[in-house]
Order: structure tokens, then C-alpha cells, then sequence
């Protein structure tokens, strides 16, 4: 069988769906992260455009949510069923994800538009920042559509076996936002509406470019129209595998809130926009540990198909290793040299400043983020949706959420107390997430 994972060295297969997944996310994270690296740098904005831009964050989380409901839900399932040898059911949970996404997209775009302004200023917008996070998110949503099919999409093109080529869909957005964005922003004295509009215009071509692979000789299974005629009991399954993902990224955008609102309180808009630095840091720093994990995933997920027990287990350490030695180089290099990576985001020396005490706080607890990743990708590799779930919720619900009302209350520094949330959830959830795993998943194969 072309691209048969269970064959050959465990660590190869994982590294070659890896490395080019770490390079198609990283590159993926440039239509948004460029944009907040020029927006930043606006002469006169004093940081405001780029508060502006992080109060749309927790939309994003959510449009992104639902992207990995019905895409990272339906490329494990097609990844077992090719496993298994079960080709039409594949194809059947390609078609019906295609369907889905398309059909969210539009919901989402209509539901954020007519909501946007009472959205906003739940989100923390001050009547300063207000305007630039509106002009941001009307252009974004536009683009939802193209967003939504092109990233829930490619996962297929991953779990057919063609990293590379679902690398080339990010590489060739990227490139375009890249060039797009200074154009438009400085070139034409767009501002952020330059940079939205540089983004949704790199996610029409990604879109077009994976649509265009999907239907195309070389895919092994093909999108068509054939399977877009929804079975329910399939939607079930795929939404199933898929809530992981969902909640991860949903409560992502409930903990943004949260944390926006308290720093709203304790800090002010300086602080949000501290905030949305360090989010895009994160999001940088932890696309290698999601590139690990997340290519381990179809390779993890054939073999479980194949009952090639060991070979999991080979596979599962392997991704664990790696991580963890990687976590700890990026923590290392991010603590000591702190500023640099600041000052790529704005050029406000008062953000700097009191964003190095921020850094220092917010990733204390980033090696055991790698834990919280394996054990969830192992779940959701092996079909066990509602423990991947589980810890999703139990990271960011029952740890994150009430740390970051509570610590500003109980701290002197209201606004050091919010930074420790994530780190404190880091630790507990993740430990508790990978242990779990090893303790009912791996030493059971």
C-alpha cells in the first residue's frame, strides 16, 4: 500500500509528516503574526492598533475551533479507516468534512458580523481601541470561508500521506501575505485594513490551492460531490474525534476573554496588548511541539488501524522525547533573551519593559505544555475522543478560568496573578493528561 505506516522505522514515518507539518503551522501562524509585527511598528498607534488586533483574537480561537471540529475530527478517522482498509468510508469522511466546514463558515461570518460590536466590548475593547478592532475583524470575517475549507481541508492532504504538499498550501499563503502585507499597509497607508485584507486574500489561494489537490489524479482519495450527502451517524463520529480540538481551541478563546477582562481591570489596554504579544510568542514558540505531535497522528493512527501495538508505543515515545527536549531549548532561549522577542511586536519601550516580568511569569510552565500536547495527540490518534476531551476542558475550565479571576484577588499584583494562570494550568493539566495516557493507553497496548 503507497504510504503504508506500518512498515519501516516508526521515528522516520512520524519525522517525515512532522517536519513539514512544523513548517506548514509555522507558516500558517504568518497571516496572523505578521500582521500583529507590522501593525505593532504603526508610527503614532502607541500600541493601540495592536490591542486592537488581540481583542479579535477569541473570534479567531472560535472560527478556528470549529475548523479542527470538523477537520482534525474527520483526518484521524480517514487515517484509521485507510489503516483498516476501509477506502470508501475514507472518502465518505472527507466529503462529509468538506460539507461541514463550508456550511459553519457561512453561519459564523453572518452570526460575528451582526454581533461585532457588543462581541468586541465583551471582549475588553475600550472605546480607544473599539475602531481598530472592528475595521480588523469586518475584513477578516470575509475571509472565513477560505480560512475554514483551506485549513480543515488540508489535514486530509497530511493524512493521505503528502506533508509536503499540505506544507506547500501554508508556504504559498504565507509567502503572499508577506508580500501583501507591507504593500498595503505602508505601500497604499492601509493600516490594519491593509493587513486584514493581506490576510484574506493569502486564504483564497491556500483555499484554492487544496481544493485544487483534493480533486486533482494525485490525491489518493479524491473530494467528491458524491459524498457530500450528509450520513449522521458519520457527522456523529467525526464530530466526536473532533471536540478535542474543538474545546481546546474554544476554551482557548474563554480563557482570552477572561484574561482580557482582567487585565482590562488590573492593567489596562498597556496590558492587553502585553497580553497579545505574548499569545503570538506562545503560538510561535509551541508550533514545533504542535508539528511533533500533530504529525505523529496519522502515523499512530494507521498502525492502530493495522493492530501494530508496539509500534504505537515506539511511535509514542519517540514524539514525547523530542518534544521535551525541544521545550526545554525554547524556554531556555525565550528566559534569558526575553527582549528580542518583544521587540519584533512593537517598538513601545513601556510595553517592553513590563513585558520582559510578563515573559518571565507566562512561560514558567511551558516545558509541561509538551505533556498536555502528547497525550492528547495519542488520544485523538487512537479514536478515544472523550479522554482527549476531558482534558481539554479540565486544563482550561476547571484549572485556567477560575486562576484567573481568583489570583489577581488573593495577589497584591493583580496583574502578575493573571499572568500565572497559564503556567499553573501547564503543570497540573499536563501531568494529569499524559499520565493518564501512559497509564490507560500505554501500558495496555
Amino acid at each position: 500500500m503507497e504510504h503504508d505506516f506500518s512498515k519501516g522505522s516508526m521515528s522516520r514515518h512520524i519525522m517525515m509528516q512532522a517536519v513539514p507539518l512544523m513548517i506548514a503551522q509555522i507558516l500558517q501562524l504568518l497571516y496572523n503574526v505578521v500582521d500583529r509585527i507590522y501593525i505593532g511598528h504603526l508610527p503614532g498607534e502607541d500600541g493601540l492598533a495592536l490591542t486592537g488586533i488581540g481583542l479579535v483574537f477569541p473570534v479567531i480561537s472560535v472560527i478556528s475551533a470549529f475548523t479542527n471540529l470538523f477537520g482534525m475530527g474527520g483526518a484521524p478517522l480517514c487515517s484509521i479507516a485507510r489503516g483498516a482498509g476501509q477506502n470508501e468510508k475514507a472518502k465518505k469522511i472527507m466529503g462529509h468534512s468538506a460539507v461541514l466546514l463550508f456550511g459553519t463558515s457561512i453561519l459564523l461570518m453572518t452570526v460575528f458580523y451582526l454581533l461585532r460590536r457588543p462581541v468586541l466590548y465583551l471582549l475588553g475593547a475600550s472605546d480607544a481601541t473599539y475602531a481598530y478592532a472592528d475595521t480588523y475583524l469586518v475584513i477578516y470575517l470575509t475571509g472565513t470561508v477560505f480560512f475554514m475549507l483551506g485549513n480543515g481541508m488540508n489535514s486530509f492532504i497530511t493524512s493521505q500521506g503528502f506533508p509536503k504538499t499540505a506544507m506547500c498550501t501554508t508556504l504559498l499563503g504565507a509567502v503572499i501575505n508577506l508580500i501583501l502585507d507591507p504593500i498595503l499597509i505602508f505601500g497604499f497607508d492601509m493600516g490594519i485594513e491593509g493587513a486584514a485584507w493581506a490576510t484574506v486574500f493569502s486564504q483564497l489561494i491556500s483555499c484554492v490551492w487544496v481544493l485544487r489537490f483534493l480533486t486533482g489524479e494525485k490525491a489518493i482519495f479524491r473530494l467528491e460531490k458524491r459524498y457530500f450527502h450528509l450520513d449522521w451517524s458519520l457527522v456523529r463520529e467525526i464530530t466526536a474525534l473532533g471536540m478535542s480540538g474543538f474545546i481546546m481551541q474554544a476554551t482557548n478563546s474563554v480563557a482570552q476573554i477572561a484574561c482580557n477582562a482582567m487585565l482590562s481591570i488590573y492593567g489596562g489596554d498597556l496590558y492587553i496588548g502585553i497580553m497579545t504579544i505574548l499569545n503570538s510568542v506562545r503560538e510561535i514558540l509551541s508550533m514545533p511541539v504542535s508539528g511533533i505531535t500533530s504529525g505523529a497522528q496519522p502515523v499512530l493512527g494507521f498502525n492502530y488501524g493495522a493492530k501494530q501495538y508496539e509500534r504505537i508505543k515506539k511511535g509514542i515515545r519517540f514524539m514525547t522525547f523530542v518534544g521535551s527536549v525541544y521545550t526545554v531549548l525554547a524556554w531556555a532561549v525565550l528566559v534569558f533573551f526575553p527582549k528580542p522577542f518583544l521587540a519584533l511586536f512593537t517598538g513601545n519601550k513601556e510595553m517592553i519593559e513590563n513585558g520582559v516580568r510578563a515573559v518571565h511569569l507566562y512561560f514558567a510552565g511551558f516545558v509541561f505544555m509538551l505533556f498536555q500536547f502528547s497525550g492528547q495527540s495519542v488520544f485523538v490518534a487512537l479514536g478515544k475522543s472523550k479522554r482527549a476531551v476531558f482534558f481539554s476542558l479540565f486544563r482550561k475550565v476547571v484549572i485556567v478560568l477560575p486562576l484567573t479571576v481568583l489570583l489577581p484577588r488573593l495577589m497584591s499584583d493583580g496583574v502578575a496573578g493573571i499572568f500565572l494562570a497559564e503556567p499553573i494550568s501547564n503543570v497540573i493539566g499536563g501531568l494529569a493528561c499524559f499520565l493518564t495516557m501512559y497509564i490507560t493507553v500505554y501500558r495496555r497496548l
